[in-house]
Parts: C-alpha cells; sequence; structure tokens
C-alpha cells in the first residue's frame, strides 16, 4: 500500500521523474550536492531561468504537460514548470507535490487581459518540497529575462520559507493577490485544470489559429 508521503515520489504520467531527460537535467543541476536542501534550491533556478515562462502555449493534450516533454519545450506556463519542478526534485528522492491557487495578477499584458478577458488566473500553479521536516512552496514561473521585463523582482527561493509571487512589483504597484486556495496534489489533475480554463478563458481556447507569440518581448514592449 502506498502512503500519503510515497505519493510524492512516485513517477506520473504527468510528473514523469524517471524519464532520462530528467534524470539527466537534475542530475547535471545536483552534480556534486549531497544536501536535499541544496539540490532543491538548485532546481528552482535552473526550473525558474532555464525553462521561459509564456501563458501562450497551454494546450488541452495530456501529452503536453508530461514533465520531459515541457523540459525539451524549453518554455512553458506556471503549471508546467511547477509539473517540471516537481519532477526534478523527485527524481532526486525528495518529496514533492503540486499546490493550486486562484491569483489576480497586476502586470498582465494588455494583449493577454484581452484575449483571456480578465485579469484572474485560475489554477496558478506552484510546487511544494518536503524539506528539513515540512512542506514549503516554491514558484518557478517567472524566469528572470521576464522579471527584468515586467519591472518585478525575481522570486527568489530558501527552501525555508514558503515563495509565492511578491504582492508589490519594483516599483512598489500592486503585483500579485492569492485568492482561492484549492489545495495540495500528488499528482496533476489536468482535466480538472482544463474544464476550469476553459469556462474562465472561452476566448482563449476559440483563438485556434493563434500564432506564437514572445510573451517576454510582448512585456518589454508594454512595459519598457
Amino acid at each position: 500500500m502506498v502512503t500519503s508521503m510515497e505519493s510524492n515520489l512516485l513517477s506520473t504520467y504527468y510528473i514523469d521523474k524517471d524519464h532520462p531527460d530528467i534524470i539527466r537535467f537534475a542530475g547535471l543541476v545536483c552534480k556534486g550536492l549531497t544536501d536535499d536542501l541544496d539540490k532543491a534550491l538548485g532546481l528552482y533556478y535552473a526550473v525558474r531561468d532555464e525553462i521561459g515562462y509564456n501563458p501562450y502555449v497551454i494546450e488541452s493534450a495530456k501529452s503536453a504537460m508530461r514533465a520531459s516533454g515541457i523540459l525539451k519545450k524549453g518554455e512553458g506556463f506556471c503549471v508546467a514548470k511547477a509539473v517540471l519542478l516537481t519532477a526534478c526534485v523527485r527524481s532526486q528522492g525528495i518529496p514533492a507535490r503540486l499546490g493550486f491557487a486562484d491569483v489576480k495578477n497586476h502586470l498582465n499584458t494588455q494583449k493577454l487581459r484581452e484575449i483571456m478577458g480578465t485579469d484572474i488566473f485560475v489554477w496558478h500553479g506552484y510546487s511544494q518540497i518536503y524539506l528539513n521536516g515540512k512542506w514549503v512552496k516554491a514558484t518557478p514561473a517567472f524566469d528572470l529575462n521576464l522579471c527584468q521585463n515586467f519591472n518585478v523582482r525575481p522570486l527568489e527561493f530558501d527552501g525555508i520559507n514558503d515563495s509565492i509571487f511578491h504582492p508589490f512589483d519594483t516599483r512598489g504597484n500592486k503585483h500579485m493577490e492569492y485568492l482561492i486556495d484549492h489545495g495540495s496534489f500528488s499528482d496533476l489533475p489536468w482535466e480538472r485544470i482544463m474544464a476550469a480554463y476553459i469556462k474562465a478563458y472561452p476566448r482563449y481556447f476559440e483563438i485556434l489559429d493563434r500564432k506564437p507569440r514572445d510573451f517576454s518581448a510582448e512585456a518589454l514592449e508594454e512595459k519598457g
């Protein structure tokens, strides 16, 4: 019988921690590291900054949400990056799971806001990592380059304190507010999340022929 903690170490369809690419990526990041805290920190910053944040790449296909595929693509939105971080952390034998919340984002771009029809992001995703006897939240969504383009402080992670979005940007403007907590999950509830996305953002998914967009460049253009 699999215990609750053991379920946070398993390889799943989405959190495919045993995939060779995940093992290779995490292994390179953690090379020479022996402490779980150091490994978690290294993996957090690797996923945060080496995998670009792009909210224009949400796909309904289950295969698009596998950690190994997200790593290969090199970009993803908040949930995708949380899935990847969770898989990488589990590959090192450290328990990790997913957390979700509805958030109000005050630094959205005008173009994305028009497509979404709101500045509320439902089922925003982050990772929870078990370190030193407790669960710690880690949000690797916004990469350093995007933060600079948005005038947002990059979100740091020390493995001790919860790392969620700063409420203010570098100019003191209100940034992100957490509205509803959906709880923690040992695996990705993708069908449930997609149903919520389609209901909240019908226009986003109606634009099936949308061309690839560079969200970071878009932020720089609007905020620059």
